[in-house]
């Protein structure tokens, strides 16, 4: 399942249980961004949602409203837990998981990420886009099945990508992005770890970066 649906599929879940349509906060996207690299099934992402809110519904009117996606994270790990304690037979899971990332669909991949990042026209980044598009014609010109490799080097061009944003994006700018990062994660601070708190303000702020440059995801999981 590639990421657009594992996330509409979260989306539509929260909203149906919700009552009425909300959109969810760039914390909300975080999370889910970070669920899905972490490899947390989507059928238990939905069954956390589907508890936290069976919960919700036998409490008394009034006791609680739930706003946020945020409200059911810790669900979210501990159903995952349990999950990952009562696997049995991965290696054969592992196959048929594997079986959905063809070469060719490798390819096509990285043949979609690489004419978007030619796309890119910011003056700043062309040097970075450049080899990384050179790292993605090498990969291109040398897939082999070992996915686990495919999707390494690909998130090692990534974070080229990535540095390039951060090291080359104007200082200012940068600056305004990430104190509005901070501002829209104000309400949850409180709420969560700090290391959590860390991970998700990246998480936000390399968003937030792509978009405005046009910079695609290049791992497996957003094939």
């Amino acid at each position: 399942m590639n990421y657009f649906n594992y996330y509409t599929e979260i989306e539509d879940t929260f909203v149906r249980r919700r009552g009425k349509h909300l959109f969810l906060s760039p914390l909300d996207w975080a999370m889910i961004e970070g669920w899905k690299e972490r490899g947390i099934p989507l059928h238990i992402v939905l069954r956390s949602i589907e508890s936290v809110f069976d919960v919700f519904d036998r409490q008394p009117p009034g006791t609680r409203t739930i706003k946020s996606l945020f409200y059911c994270r810790e669900e979210v790990e501990v159903q995952y837990k349990e999950w990952l304690s009562s696997q049995t037979g991965k290696g054969s899971e592992a196959e048929s998981a594997n079986s959905e990332f063809t070469i060719e669909r490798i390819a096509r991949h990285i043949d979609d990420c690489s004419t978007k990042l030619e796309e890119c026209r910011t003056e700043a980044l062309s040097e970075g886009i450049g080899r990384a598009l050179t790292h993605l014609s090498e990969i291109r010109a040398n897939l082999t099945d070992d996915l686990d490799m495919v999707d390494k080097t690909l998130n090692d061009v990534e974070k080229l990508l990535d540095r390039t944003l951060l090291e080359n994006w104007e200082p200012n700018h940068l600056a305004g992005l990430e104190a509005d990062v901070k501002s829209q994660l104000k309400p949850y601070k409180r709420d969560m770890e700090p290391d959590k708190y860390k991970y998700t303000c990246e998480l936000m702020l390399m968003k937030r970066l792509r978009e405005e440059a046009g910079v695609p995801r290049l791992g497996l999981y957003f094939l």
